[in-house]
Order: structure tokens, then sequence, then C-alpha cells
């Protein structure tokens, strides 16, 4: 996947638009093709606000939680090391990015949008690591070690996707600046960081306080139990 195609994407939205090579502030170990700021010499048109509106191109840019729950990943790799995970709303594909540089035996981005799994395939290559891509989370490989998911509960209808992602992997990993309290007890608070957007696009202080929550099993004993072993 190259930089021309992902730059055909986003002139879908902004007919001035084009991506460059970036590094996210709250995850310099990975780099990512990312909207390019300095294309915007003055302000949007109308008509490209209405497109920007109407088909926001989500992938084009990197959020906190994304960033905050690559390099946590990156920070403590015995979470995803041999493992089979899937980062559900991939967009940019720097939370399966990371899976695989931390040495996941498969990494997944699952996104409904084509153009961010063109842009997460293109991220990969970036990095020198490869990852597999997934079109619609109802049609997930079987046999899910890890899920993982940034910024997906932007929307409070989107909080049964809690227990979801619980059903569908023994253990899961999720970044959220949103909800302060997830209402699901099984989410144990690991830490709290802070990024920012990026580019950056100015949001709510609020919105860069990140906190990152782990389900499921969590430690190589629990996991030995819960599939039946014995150590």
């Amino acid at each position: 996947m190259s930089e021309d195609c992902l730059n055909q994407h986003l002139r879908k939205t902004l007919a001035r638009g084009r991506v460059a090579v970036s590094r996210p502030a709250g995850c310099e170990r990975i780099a990512l093709y990312l909207f390019d700021p300095t294309v915007l010499e003055g302000p949007l048109s109308h008509e490209e606000a209405q497109a920007v509106v109407a088909e926001p191109a989500y992938w084009s840019f990197c959020w906190a939680s994304g960033q905050v729950l690559a390099s946590w990943i990156l920070d403590n790799p015995k979470w995803v090391e041999g493992k089979r995970v899937l980062d559900f709303g991939s967009g940019s594909g720097i939370v399966a990015v990371a899976a695989a540089m931390a040495g996941a035996r498969e990494a997944i981005a699952c996104d409904i949008d084509p153009a961010a799994l063109d842009a997460a395939s293109a991220n990969a290559a970036l990095n020198g690591v490869s990852i597999g891509l997934c079109r619609d989370w109802a049609d997930r490989p079987k046999h899910l070690d890890v899920v993982t998911a940034a910024d997906v509960l932007y929307d409070p209808e989107n909080r049964p996707l809690l227990k979801v992602f619980r059903q569908a992997a023994p253990r899961v990993l999720l970044a959220d600046s949103r909800m302060k309290v997830l209402g699901d007890s099984e989410y144990q608070r690991q830490t709290t960081m802070e990024a920012r957007t990026w580019p950056d696009l100015h949001e709510f202080e609020e919105f860069n306080k990140v906190r990152i929550y782990l389900a499921g099993v969590t430690s190589g004993k629990a996991e030995a139990e819960a599939v039946g072993l014995k150590k």
C-alpha cells in the first residue's frame, strides 16, 4: 500500500489533502502516514468543511488513546507476545503495529473503513512489520488471545462493546479518554497517561488524559488455569 493510495483516499474528503510521515508525540517509536496540516493555507471553504464532516478520514489522525495504548504495549510486551491480537476500530493501525513490534504471533487491524485498513497496512510496512486485516468484526478470526481497542467509547451507545470484547477473547486491553467510569468491574485500570491527537486538533484538555484498562487473564498462572493447564 503506497502513500499515493492514501492521498487518493484523503482527497475524497479534502481536495487539498495529503499525508506525510510523522511520529506522534505520544508514541514516537512508531512512524505513521498522517494528515499533513501544512496543506491548509487559510480556513476551509464551506464545501471542504461539509465534506470533512460528512465523511471524516479518522485514520489520517492518531488519537490520544491510540498513542498511549501503543506506547504502553511497547513498554509491556508480555501482554501480547506470542499472542493473536485483534485491534478493534484500528484507524491508523498504530496499536496493531505496536502489537506486531512487541512480538505478537499475529496482529490484526479491524476497521469497517477500507481506507483505514489501507492506512494500517501502509503504516505496518513503514515500521518493518506485517499485520493482518479484518473488514468486519463479525468476520474476525476464531480463537483470539487479545482484543485491543482505543477511543471506541466516544458514544455511550458503544458501552455494550465492553462485554462483547470480553466474550471474544480471554484478555482485553482498552484505552479511553472519554468515559471516566466504564461501568464494568471486569476492567481494571492500569495507569493514566497524557497525549494529544496528532496532528493536534486542540481538543478539550480532559480528552488528553487516557486511562488504560485490562480485563481478563492477568498473569501467566491465571492464563494456564484458564485453558486447563497446570504449572
